[in-house]
């Protein structure tokens, strides 16, 4: 079989670590021994070699198929990661290509309706598998050792809203409904108003039960509309993973969009997740499985066109950048143990094994991009104007005291409305 003899010869070269392919009995072993990174892939069908030059969506099909298994699929990615930058370099001359390409596939607001549904309408069973109780489906934030994974996650749910100063006075914009967890933990917690929107039919249907039966329905809004057709004016906005099925054509539009709907005073947190700014022309056109099978015609920003398009599109300002990308694998991981323990139960449900495996593979991949750092997750706090204007005064009152005696001093920053907590 040519394309095996081929695909070997390319594995010879491995130097990013070890992997050993066995098939018919016979194992072979590709790259250092005594490699940090090691795995065993089995060969059931010659559909893996020559699903192995086409990259991850051909491998991806396979994998579903059963074609191959693999005895740690984390450490199996990790290793194609650290492969990755050289393949990156080979195909830069292709990307204005790719990126023309994509351009027919716009993300229209019909379009992404159509795209939402494939995912986050395959059943709200599904996601509860894995999902903890309050069915966030984000990065958790494990600050505190022995935490669990809902501990976690209400704690980037508090941690989002102290980052936003939230009060009872203000009125916050949701980008992204999810299930409604941070809709609920913010009017909860902190006693906004908040208007929340999705255009996933099933996610809206559980988070109106959920605010009915939390008894959130008067400060707890929840719309069925595309943010592109959002009017009126918020004192706080928040997008929580939301920007990456945006599509790379409206980044400009989205931040634009943001700051019209933000008061000139108002903060707006950003979480998402990033590839490395010099992969981003490639993630443009990519054809990879996790945007063909999994997110259809997502697009990762990098934090260089975040911050150009902020720059050039809005008035707002960059205060704080925090990255959270450890978080996010160890969050993964979780999910992932909790997918593949529920195998039972997600058969009764109707999810066949072909499914499994690929939801399985894409936790997987997810999980080893994040640890390789090939992609990343941050939090990204901005503010309006008025905002920066009105710190930036309170930071020189505040200069200005340094020379009084203490009490004089403490007294005088006593008297300052607080900033947000960071």
């Amino acid at each position: 079989m040519i394309v095996r003899a081929v695909c070997t010869g390319l594995l010879r070269r491995l130097r990013e670590g070890r992997i050993d392919v066995v098939e018919d009995g016979r194992t072979r072993s590709f790259g250092p021994p005594d490699a940090e990174l090691q795995a065993t892939i089995r060969v059931h069908s010659p559909r893996f070699w020559r699903a192995l030059p086409g990259g991850s969506l051909p491998l991806a099909r396979a994998f579903r198929d059963g074609a191959w298994d693999c005895d740690d699929m984390v450490t199996l990615v990790r290793i194609g990661a650290r492969v990755m930058p050289r393949l990156d370099r080979l195909s830069r001359p292709f990307n204005p290509l790719k990126a023309l390409a994509s351009r027919v596939a716009r993300n229209t607001p019909r379009r992404a309706r159509d795209h939402i549904s494939a995912h986050y309408d395959l059943g709200n069973d599904l996601f509860g598998l894995f999902l903890d109780d309050s069915l966030t489906y984000s990065c958790a934030i494990f600050d505190v050792p022995g935490m669990t994974l809902a501990e976690a996650q209400e704690r980037k749910l508090d941690l989002i809203c102290r980052k936003l100063d939230l009060s009872p006075d203000d009125h916050l914009l949701e980008i992204g409904t999810g299930w409604g967890a941070l809709a609920l933990h913010a009017a909860a917690r902190y006693g906004c108003r908040v208007t929340t929107t999705t255009i996933s039919a099933e996610q809206r249907a559980v988070a109106r039960e959920r605010v009915r039966a939390a008894g959130l329905d008067d400060r707890v809004e929840v719309l069925f509309e595309d943010y592109r057709d959002l009017e009126w004016c918020y004192d706080k906005l928040v997008s929580v993973e939301m920007i990456e099925a945006v599509g790379w054509q409206y980044f400009d539009s989205y931040f634009r969009h943001c700051s019209e709907l933000l008061r000139p005073g108002g903060l707006m947190l950003l979480q998402a997740i990033l590839i490395d700014d010099e992969a981003y022309e490639s993630e443009k056109g990519s054809r990879s499985f996790i945007n063909q099978l999994i997110f259809p015609s997502g697009c990762l920003p990098s934090l260089r066109v975040i911050e150009d398009s902020v720059a050039r599109m809005t008035e707002l300002s960059v205060l704080d950048v925090d990255d959270i990308t450890e978080h996010y694998a160890q969050t993964l991981a979780q999910w992932r143990e909790r997918f593949v323990a529920a195998a039972r139960r997600a058969d009764e449900l109707g999810y066949d094994l072909g499914f499994r495996r690929l939801w399985e593979l894409y936790l997987a991949y997810a999980e080893a991009g994040f640890r390789e750092r090939r992609i990343a997750d941050v939090q990204m706090l901005l503010g309006g104007p008025a905002y920066v204007t009105s710190r930036e005064n309170m930071r020189l009152e505040s200069a200005s005291t340094s020379d009084a005696g203490p009490r004089e001093a403490s007294l005088a920053s006593a008297s300052l409305p607080p900033g947000p907590s960071t």
